[in-house]
């Protein structure tokens, strides 16, 4: 099964920015639809913003105008650049396949923790 690893997370002020990176153990990076997700406590995993294999996006409205979705297809990344945190975008932060799939997305990863705190 596919793994994927997630970084970039951590502790931020209102208004910070961070960038995430998720990098995927496939050959075949480029043929899939990757999204980013997120948890929060007592919440479900929601997607945030997704990229096709060609780099065509959309994003929740939630994060729409804050964050930028976009992939490496040679280093089989997908980023996610977070603007204008605020503490709704607490949260556990992964990257898997859109849609996901059991038994046919990747393996999730640990997630990266993003805290948006003054």
């Amino acid at each position: 099964q596919v793994q994927v690893v997630e970084s970039g997370g951590g502790l931020v002020q209102p208004g910070g920015s961070l960038r995430l990176t998720c990098t995927a153990s496939t050959r075949i990076f480029s043929l899939y639809h990757m999204g980013w997700y997120r948890q929060a406590p007592g919440n479900q995993r929601e997607v945030v913003a997704d990229i096709t294999g060609v780099s065509s996006t959309n994003y929740a409205d939630s994060v729409k105008g804050r964050f930028t979705i976009s992939r490496d297809n040679a280093k089989k990344t997908v980023y996610l650049q977070m603007n204008s945190l605020t503490s709704e975008d607490t949260a556990v932060y992964y990257c898997n396949t859109v849609p996901f799939v059991a038994g046919r997305s990747f393996g999730w990863g640990q997630g990266t923790q993003v805290t948006v705190s003054s």
